[in-house]
């Protein structure tokens, strides 16, 4: 596959259409390019996504994989907005700082039925992960 089924601008576009909720009270998550099996999103970790002792909460980084495995998938098949999250799995490597935060994700099968893809978080400037993340989604079938 050499292109997507969206561009950059028309997955944001249906992200904010369909999934407003992930922008109340600001836009904290940030697609920033998708390409074949791939994705970059960004979190601007702000106080509401900080945990006690300064760091950015474990269920906030888990919502930017989620988002990113998501914004991946659709920007390659298409605005399938009943694609579904069947599975994630966690490791958190590191603990990282206050502040922003990258999420890289690859797609490892995009199927008819089913996409598996893992999420590398990092600090923004830095190579070490700070989270690593993997997820099945379920595809509806074509109606």
């Amino acid at each position: 596959m050499s292109t997507t089924a969206m561009t950059l601008e028309e997955t944001i576009a249906f992200l904010d259409r369909d999934f407003p909720q992930m922008n109340a009270g600001g836009r904290p998550y940030r697609l920033e390019a998708v390409g074949p099996l791939s994705a970059r999103m960004r979190l601007e970790g702000g106080a509401q996504h900080l945990r006690p002792g300064g760091t950015v909460s474990g269920p906030a980084m888990m919502a930017l994989a989620d988002y990113a495995l998501y914004a991946a998938i659709l920007a390659n098949i298409g605005p399938v907005g009943l694609a579904v999250t069947t599975n994630l799995s966690f490791n958190f490597l590191r603990r990282p700082g206050p502040g922003a935060l990258l999420a890289e994700c690859r797609l490892l099968k995009l199927g008819r039925r089913l996409a598996v893809g893992e999420v590398a978080i990092r600090s923004p400037g830095s190579d070490d992960i700070v989270c690593h993340a993997t997820g099945t989604y379920s595809i509806p079938p074509e109606r």
